[in-house]
């Protein structure tokens, strides 16, 4: 008994770091990407377009790798991505051109698209289907706290030590959790589902003609636009517009994401399962409500350079990442478990064909005209939008089953 109930907690453990190890290795650059530009003799746009070139791979990829994992073993692949990304990792020490630097950012992406696609669906088949909002706000704490550890090394290491000391550290660690994660036993597919994998839950034609599988995929790609050029831009944003030092702009920004990161995620999951008894479209409320809200609170953030800014700054996002959870919990449960790695890979195509792939370039090509600043209305326009797609797609939420407080299992009314 005691093994059965350590397993699914041991799985959760190591895939939540090699999560984390995952987008540290993808933020080190947005620490670094100042020294990489002087070094370069890069303009912003050129800057912005090492992500967008990243993002649109790791895109591309994401739909070959989904349908592989719903027919073969999601561990293996999952291992073998992680030992191909830490192995282009290591590759920054012969990276000494803006091109070179292009390549193995692009390739890193191919690698990382197989872990984000298939290690949700992993997840899912751990812990009972009520526990969702809660296990992911665990395994999603990844975002901001390995977003904000990339850029507290790269910040920390990059001036002292040079821009590719920062991507040595963050390489060797994913070759052991590789081996860690061999190790694992595979849950049986949608073994915790309570509804049946009808042609609309369970095919690619149902998929076409979800409702809620769209509604959580435009409303994410809304927020990835925001969420994607808010985080590459932001410590040079900091440092070149408000006067601080590139190290110190890391610091407090690497600051503000991870300790929001961990409150929003685990915060966010928590309320979308306690909601869910009430309301069957809970995770994409609080998804639609904390993106409106932080609308009028990003913009005094950044166009507020006084006293207010950073508190600003610092609660617009805490309701950015809030939706973190909640969506992704949305997402898993819109359809059924035989089809589920292929939704996530379509999913992340979308929303990143339509969010972070575009807007850091974007951002970088309004900054180039105009001003750093004014490239910020792009993401606070984003953000509304999420909003009104998440209100509206509420009512497309599958009733999925939860344990009412006398124990009784029942569906939403």
């Amino acid at each position: 008994m005691h093994s059965t109930k350590l397993y699914p907690r041991t799985a959760l453990a190591l895939l939540t770091t090699l999560n984390l190890l995952n987008y540290i290795d993808r933020s080190v650059l947005f620490a670094v990407q100042l020294l990489v530009q002087t070094e370069f003799h890069l303009t912003n746009t050129q800057v912005g377009y090492l992500t967008s070139a990243f993002l649109g791979f790791y895109m591309i990829a994401a739909p070959f790798t989904g349908p592989l994992a719903d027919r073969y073993s999601r561990k293996l692949i999952i291992v073998l991505g992680a030992v191909f990304w830490s192995g282009l990792t290591l590759l920054t020490a012969v990276t000494h051109t803006y091109w070179e630097l292009l390549v193995r950012h692009t390739l890193v992406g191919i690698g990382e698209a197989t872990f984000v696609t298939i290690a949700p669906t992993f997840v899912a088949d751990l812990f009972p289907q009520e526990q969702r909002g809660r296990i992911f706000g665990i395994f999603y704490l990844a975002i901001p706290v390995g977003t904000a550890a990339g850029y507290l090394l790269g910040g920390k290491l990059g001036p002292s030590m040079g821009w590719r000391f920062p991507f040595y550290i963050a390489a060797f660690p994913g070759f052991l959790l590789a081996l860690a994660v061999w190790f694992l036993p595979e849950p049986p597919r949608g073994q915790f589902d309570t509804l049946k994998e009808t042609p609309d839950r369970a095919t690619w034609h149902g998929l076409i003609r979800n409702p809620a599988f769209w509604a959580v995929t435009l409303g994410m790609a809304a927020g990835t636009f925001s969420l994607g050029g808010i985080q590459v831009w932001m410590p040079t944003f900091l440092s070149r517009a408000r006067g601080y030092t590139l190290e110190s702009a890391n610091l407090i920004f690497g600051k503000i994401v991870v300790v929001d990161g961990i409150l929003a995620s685990l915060i966010g999951g928590w309320l979308g399962d306690r909601l869910l008894p009430r309301m069957k479209g809970s995770y994409y409320f609080v998804s639609a409500l904390s993106m409106g809200l932080g609308v009028p609170v990003m913009i005094v953030g950044l166009f507020s350079p006084g006293r207010l800014m950073l508190p600003a700054i610092a609660v617009a996002a805490f309701l950015l990442l809030l939706n973190t959870s909640p969506l992704n919990t949305a997402l898993v449960n819109s359809v059924g478990a035989h089809i589920r790695a292929t939704a996530i890979a379509v999913n992340i195509f979308i929303f990143h064909l339509l969010g972070d792939v575009p807007s850091p370039t974007l951002m970088g090509i309004v900054a180039d005209r105009h001003s750093l600043q004014a490239a910020f209305i792009l993401p606070v326009i984003a953000m509304a939008v999420s909003s009104a797609i998440l209100f509206y797609g509420m009512r497309f939420a599958p009733a999925v089953q939860t344990q009412n407080p006398l124990g009784a299992s029942g569906p939403h009314r």
